[in-house]
C-alpha cells in the first residue's frame, strides 16, 4: 500500500493543487515558502497519530491567504490522501471496507482518506435555506461566524470525486457567487464517517524526520533526543528483571557514596552549625545526604550519551564537539533506526518522511544518501533544495512546488510524456543542469561561450545577476534541446523556457566560381552547410514550440560570437587581440577585419580566433574586458525578458539607478535630478515608468536602458 495522490484545498499556501506520488523514493522540490513543509503536516495531520489531536484544532490562520479579512467564512479545508495497491489481509479490508475504500473487485485495492474543516450541521443548513442568488442574506449569515464555534473537523473515507474540480468543490460546499449550498451530501461521491477508532494512523508505520537545524540541542533535550527514543522503544523488550540486578548495583553504590567520611564529616557539621545558628528548637529534625544516581530504568538510559569519532580520526568525542554535517548525519542516521524498528512491527504500509536531509551533509553524502535508502516495502517522501538529490531522483517521482502570491502551484514533470522522453530527461539531468527544476525561469544555451558570457554581461551591462531574476543558465553543450525543453509545457512546469542558439546564417557569398581556390571553396561549403543546419534546426524547433507559450527560441543570426560584433562589440574583441596573436603583422590585419564593416570579415576573424583559442577559453579571455558599455545583441535581450515573466518596480528601479551611475561616471555634467525624483516616485508605485523614460531620453537618449524600459512596457 502506497500514497498515490494527495490533494489540498483551501490549505495554508494551497488553493487548489494535487501532488502525484508513486512507489519507492519520491521528491518534492520548491523554493523556501513555497509550501514543502506544509504539505508534510498536512499528511502528518491523517497518517501520523501523534499529530492526530491538531487536525481538530485548526483555526482561520490554516485557511489560504487569498482568503483573509474573512473571505474564509464558509469555505472548507479539505486534506484528501488517495491509496493505491491495498493487500487482501483481512484486517485492512475491513478498515476500507468499512471507512475508505473503493470497491472493484473481490477486494479493495484503491481507498481514500479525506479531513473536513466545515462550519457545523447548523451553519450548513441556514447555508442551503438561503434564496439562490441572495447575496446579502449570505453576507449577514457570514458575519457572524466564526472558527471557534462555528467550525467542526470531519473524517471521511470511500469518496470517488476529485476534490480539486471546481464544480466538484461548489456541489459539496456551495457557489458563494451564485449563493447556492446543498442541503445533503452525496456520500457516495465524497465519502462516509470514519469513526475515530478506526483511524489509519493507527494501523501504518509513520514516521517523519524534520528539517535539521539544530540537532545538538536536539540531543540535550529528552523529548527530541533520537538516541534516548531508540533506547526506550529497546527498554520496552527488556524484561523487569533483566534491569534488577543494575538497579541493586545502583543502590549499593548510592549506600557506598553516602558512607564515605567526608560525606558524613560534611553531614555532622552542616547540623552542628544549624544548631549553632538557630538553637535546637528551630533546627531540622534530621538532615542527611543522599546520593541520587537514578535507579529507574528510563533515568539510567537519559544517561547514556553518544561518542563519536569523525571519519579519519582517532578522537572520538561527544556530539557537541562534531562539525555540523557529521552531527546532522548522526541525528539522521539514529531517526532512520528508529523508523526501521517501528516498521519491524505489523503495519499495513511504511510511510517515511523526510525534511531537507542535505543541511551541510557533503554532496557526495547527499548523493549517496538518496542512492542507498530505499527500502522496498515502504515509501520515501523528500523535500529538498539539493540539486545534488534530485539529480539522482527519478524525475517521475518529482513533484515541484512554483510559489505564486499567496498561493503555490504544483507541477509534475513527466506528466504525459512516453518513457523514451522521460528517459532522455533523466540523462540530461546532472548535478547542474537540474538547476532548472528550482528557477522561475530558463534559458537553455548550446555552448561555453553563451554560458560563459551571459551571464557576465547582465550584471555588467545592468548591474543584476541571472540568480537576483531567477533564472537558471542551462548549457546542453549540442543543438538537442528538446530533451530537456519538453519540460516546460502547460502539462508539466509551467515556467518560461527561452532556448538560445545560432542561426548559423552564411557569413559569406557561398555560391562557388571556377576560380575560387580550393581552400576558398572548402570554405563556401562548410559555411553553406552550417547554414543549412541552422535552418533544418529552425524548422524543428518552430514546430516544437508551437502552441506552447512556456517556450520560445531566440536565435543568433549567425553565431553568437559573430553577432557580439555585429551588436557594436568590436572594441571588447579588439582588446584581447594581444593575447590571441604574437605576430604584429597579423594582429595589425585582425584589429582591421574586427573593426570592418564587412560581417565576412570581422565574422571570418572572430571565428578563427575562437577556434584557435577554443570557445570557451576565448569567452574567458573576452570576459575580462566586458563592461557597462558593452552591447547586449538583442536577441540575447529578448532571451532574458521572455525566462523571467514579470519585473517588479524594485528590480527595474535598480537597473536603472545603475544606468544612471554608470553614466555619470563616464561624464560628470550629466544632470539627472529630474529622473531621480521620478525614478524614487516609480519605486515606491507613486509614479509612472512613461514619464521616467521622457526624461531618460533627454539626458541619455542612446543608452541601453531606453530599449530595456520600451521592452519591458
Amino acid at each position: 500500500m502506497y500514497i498515490s495522490k494527495v490533494s489540498l484545498i483551501n490549505y495554508r499556501n494551497f488553493v487548489n493543487a494535487n501532488f502525484n506520488f508513486n512507489k519507492g523514493i519520491n521528491t518534492i522540490i520548491g523554493e523556501n515558502g513555497s509550501g514543502k513543509t506544509n504539505l508534510f503536516r498536512a499528511i502528518r495531520l491523517l497518517l501520523e497519530d501523534a499529530s492526530m489531536q491538531y487536525a481538530y484544532k485548526l483555526n482561520e490562520g490554516d485557511f489560504n491567504r487569498k482568503l483573509d479579512k474573512g473571505l474564509w467564512k464558509g469555505h472548507w479545508i479539505i486534506i484528501s490522501i488517495e491509496f493505491d495497491e491495498l493487500n487482501d489481509e483481512e484486517a485492512i479490508q475491513s478498515l476500507f471496507i468499512h471507512g475508505s475504500g473503493i470497491v472493484e473487485e473481490d477486494f479493495v485495492k484503491k481507498a481514500s482518506y479525506n479531513l473536513f474543516f466545515r462550519p457545523k450541521a447548523d451553519v450548513r443548513q441556514k447555508l442551503s435555506e438561503l434564496t439562490e442568488g441572495d447575496t446579502d442574506g449570505l453576507q449577514k449569515l457570514l458575519k457572524d461566524i466564526t472558527v471557534q464555534d462555528d467550525y467542526e473537523t470531519f473524517f471521511t473515507g470511500k469518496s470517488t470525486v476529485d476534490f480539486t474540480d471546481s464544480k466538484i468543490y461548489a456541489e459539496l460546499v456551495g457557489d458563494f457567487e451564485n449563493v447556492k449550498f446543498p442541503s445533503t451530501i452525496d456520500t457516495s461521491k465524497f465519502g462516509s464517517k470514519i469513526p475515530h477508532q478506526l483511524s489509519i494512523s493507527k494501523e501504518v508505520s509513520f514516521t517523519f524526520i524534520q528539517a535539521l537545524r539544530d540537532v545538538v540541542s536536539d540531543f540535550h533535550n529528552n523529548r527530541t533526543n533520537p538516541l534516548l527514543t531508540l533506547l526506550k522503544n529497546k527498554s520496552g523488550e527488556i524484561q523487569e528483571e533483566d534491569y534488577k540486578p543494575i538497579s541493586d548495583m545502583v543502590n549499593d553504590l548510592n549506600e557506598k557514596i553516602e558512607a564515605l567520611s567526608d560525606v558524613q564529616s560534611i553531614r555532622t557539621d552542616i547540623k552542628s552549625t544549624i544548631q549553632d545558628a538557630v538553637g535546637l528548637t528551630y533546627s531540622p529534625s534530621s538532615l542527611s545526604i543522599k546520593s541520587s544516581v537514578p535507579d529507574e530504568a528510563e533515568k539510567l538510559l537519559q544517561s547514556l550519551k553518544l561518542f563519536i569519532g569523525e571519519p579519519g580520526e582517532t578522537y572520538e568525542g561527544g556530539i557537541h564537539e562534531l562539525s555540523l554535517g557529521g552531527a546532522n548525519l548522526i541525528f539522521l542516521t539514529l531517526k532512520l533506526l528508529e523508523f526501521r524498528y517501528r516498521k519491524s512491527k505489523d503495519t499495513f504500509a511504511n510511510f517515511l518522511i523526510i525534511e531537507e536531509p542535505e543541511a551541510h551533509i557533503h554532496n557526495h553524502i547527499q548523493k549517496t544518501l538518496f542512492d542507498k535508502l530505499d527500502y522496498s516495502d515502504t515509501q520515501i517522501i523528500y523535500s529538498t533544495h539539493s540539486t545534488q538529490i534530485s539529480e539522482v531522483s527519478n524525475v517521475e517521482n518529482i513533484n515541484i512546488l512554483a510559489k505564486k502570491l499567496n498561493y503555490a502551484e504544483v507541477y509534475h514533470p513527466a506528466n504525459g510524456l512516453r518513457p523514451n522522453n522521460i528517459d532522455q530527461i533523466q540523462r540530461y539531468l546532472d548535478s547542474v543542469r537540474t538547476n532548472l527544476l528550482f528557477a522561475k525561469g530558463v534559458i537553455l544555451v548550446e555552448g561555453d561561450a553563451e554560458e560563459i558570457l551571459i551571464p557576465i554581461m547582465v550584471k555588467k551591462i545592468f548591474g543584476v545577476s541571472l540568480d537576483e531574476l531567477g533564472i537558471s543558465l542551462i548549457n546542453i553543450r549540442s543543438t538537442g534541446f528538446i530533451n530537456v525543453a519538453q519540460l516546460f509545457h502547460t502539462d508539466r512546469i509551467q515556467r518560461k523556457c527561452a532556448i538560445i542558439t545560432d542561426l548559423d546564417d552564411a557569413i559569406c557569398d557561398t555560391e562557388i566560381f571556377e576560380d575560387d581556390s580550393d581552400k576558398l571553396k572548402k570554405y563556401k561549403k562548410r559555411v553553406e552547410t552550417s547554414r543549412q543546419k541552422g535552418l533544418e534546426r529552425k524548422a524543428i524547433l518552430d514546430d516544437f514550440e508551437k502552441g506552447n507559450t512556456f517556450l520560445k527560441t531566440f536565435y543568433a543570426n549567425h553565431t553568437f560570437e559573430v553577432d557580439f560584433i555585429t551588436a557594436g562589440n568590436a572594441p571588447e574583441v579588439v582588446n584581447i587581440i594581444a593575447k590571441v596573436y604574437k605576430d604584429e603583422e597579423t594582429k595589425n590585419i585582425a584589429e582591421d577585419d574586427l573593426e570592418s564593416d564587412d560581417v565576412s570579415k570581422y565574422g571570418k576573424r572572430v571565428l578563427t580566433m575562437a577556434k584557435q583559442e577554443g570557445k570557451g577559453w576565448f569567452a574567458i579571455m573576452l570576459g575580462k574586458h566586458i563592461t557597462h558599455l558593452t552591447i547586449m545583441p538583442e536577441y540575447i535581450l529578448d532571451a532574458i525578458l521572455f525566462a523571467k515573466e514579470t519585473y517588479s518596480a524594485q528590480i527595474i528601479s535598480d537597473i536603472i539607478a545603475y544606468r544612471i551611475e554608470k553614466n555619470i561616471l563616464d561624464d560628470k555634467t550629466l544632470d539627472f535630478t529630474s529622473c531621480y525624483a521620478k525614478l524614487l516616485k516609480y519605486k515606491n508605485e507613486n509614479g509612472l515608468l512613461e514619464d521616467l523614460i521622457d526624461d531618460l531620453n533627454l539626458v541619455i537618449p542612446s543608452d541601453q536602458i531606453i530599449n530595456l524600459i520600451n521592452k519591458l512596457k
